[in-house]
């Protein structure tokens, strides 16, 4: 396999790759076995300070490994990534297990009898199911704390926020706490944490991986894969990106492995660059990490123009869109489930997703509609384009926004993920610098729809000539 890693002797294995790991297992330097007892060990050390998981299965996690480390012996593993530790947001179903939803409404009683879509093919590809991270109640907002399970800090500091809504998925990942995970994206929800803790995470074009039960948020929600590298999230996407019946929605399946190319760099591809998606305000420490990834994108071959896409913020459509959903979530567990929730939730819901009539609805509809021809237009001429993934950098754990911030509604300092949702691009955050005091800081690739594989390909091609992605977090150093 071109681009295949090998496993440096004695590095800790719960810092190891999927593929390390992998090459590991074929080669018998180490087991399945191992490796989960190195993520168990990680996550016995790390969570206490972070908060990043709601649910550890050590027993069902061990069992799985041996079978895998047998399968392995035997010359018979399941897949090409059998024996990966792997951890779920508590969002997907898992069968057996409690998804709680971080909200104190959900019955831990079940009952939990369904997989969805992407945990049922990690199951069939022989992955170790760890647990389940942390999120926001019912995944609503862009850090991760909820009244049930507390908040989830950041490999960079167990006083920062680790983002959100896959917050605890991205903690996990960054502290060795499983090679990979899965989280979900309906505005950011996957590349917010993602940037904030220097890991990686893709949201895919929509319908690339099957969401089974569906989403309340429609077609705004997408699940991703989360990892330490791109090479890593693209062998995730292999995994997950495969047809269910149970998603009506659901793309075909794959015509090859996304890590078919990946290696192919980025000479002549032709990209945009916009700080600021014509809006937009930003750190200066995040706009000149995210500038000097640019001028690295120009000396690697591509042609990289600073250009806006030509679109306008869709901030109040996307607030129509999303709390309807957010209030049918609530409405569906009875008179008196509103006086339960997060309070700030609540307030939302109050305030943006009631008293919307069908005109309001089909409104924000048709400016998403717009949005995605304009951006359909844009890419006729621009293969990709690159922004910051956030204008920020991680802020204190607990808090809605940072310090002296206008408004404490997430969007409000989320400005170029949602978009994205909007017009079901795909999105790819990866780390591209750090600032004077050590908080991640990251970039977003932009492709069209359907054009998962080149903005994968563009991402490696950025890590393949930056350490990044190497630095170790302040709570491991």
């Amino acid at each position: 396999m071109n681009g295949a890693v090998s496993m440096p002797e004695g590095r800790d294995l719960s810092l190891a790759s999927a593929e390390e790991l992998v090459t590991g297992y074929r080669a018998g330097d180490f087991t399945p076995e191992d490796a989960t007892r190195a993520a168990l060990a990680a996550i016995a050390t790390h969570n206490d300070a972070v908060n990043a998981m709601v649910l550890v299965d050590e027993h069902g996690a061990l069992a799985a490994a041996r079978e895998s480390t047998r399968r392995w012996a035997q010359g018979t593993p399941q897949s090409a990534s059998d024996g990966v530790p792997t951890t779920i947001k508590d969002l997907l179903p898992t069968r057996g297990w409690p998804t709680l939803r971080g909200s104190t409404l959900t019955d831990q009683d079940g009952p939990w009898h369904a997989d969805a879509p992407c945990v049922a093919r990690l199951r069939e590809a022989g992955a170790v199911l760890l647990g389940k991270n942390t999120t926001p109640e019912f995944g609503w907002k862009g850090v991760t704390d909820s009244i049930r399970e507390g908040a989830t800090g950041n490999p960079w500091g167990a006083g920062l926020t680790g983002g959100g809504s896959s917050g605890g998925a991205a903690t996990a990942v960054g502290l060795g706490m499983g090679a990979w995970s899965v989280g979900t994206d309906g505005g950011g929800s996957v590349r917010i944490p993602a940037s904030f803790t220097g890991t990686v995470a893709l949201k895919p074009t929509f319908g690339r991986i099957p969401l089974f039960p569906p989403s309340p948020y429609g077609t705004l929600s997408h699940a991703g894969p989360m990892a330490r590298t791109v090479r890593d999230a693209a062998l995730l996407l292999d995994v997950i990106a495969q047809p269910d019946s149970r998603d009506w929605a659901a793309l075909d399946r794959p015509t090859g492995s996304y890590l078919a190319g990946i290696e192919d760099g980025v000479a002549g591809l032709r990209i945009a660059y916009s700080p600021t998606l014509g809006y937009g305000t930003n750190d200066p420490e995040v706009e000149a990490a995210v500038g000097a990834a640019v001028q690295l994108f120009a000396e690697l071959g591509a042609h990289v123009e600073h250009v806006d896409p030509g679109i306008t913020d869709c901030v109040d459509a996307f607030h129509v869109l999303w709390f309807t959903g957010a209030a049918k979530v609530v409405e569906h567990y009875g008179e008196g489930a509103l006086e339960q929730i997060d309070p700030r939730l609540r307030q939302a819901i109050l305030e943006l997703g009631t008293d919307v009539s069908a005109s309001d609805y089909l409104d924000a509809t048709a400016v998403r509609m717009d949005l995605g021809v304009r951006m359909g237009a844009f890419h006729e001429e621009f293969d990709l384009l690159l922004t910051p993934t956030m204008p920020i950098v991680a802020f204190p754990v607990g808090q809605d926004a940072p310090d002296g911030w206008p408004s404490t509604l997430w969007t409000s300092w989320t400005p170029y993920t949602y978009p994205f949702n909007m017009t079901q691009q795909p999105a790819l955050s990866l780390p591209c610098g750090l600032t004077s005091d050590r908080r991640p800081i990251g970039l977003q690739i932009v492709g069209p729809r359907h054009a998962d594989a080149l903005t994968l390909r563009a991402g490696r091609a950025y890590e393949r000539a930056t350490h990044w992605h190497r630095e170790v977090p302040t709570l491991l150093a």
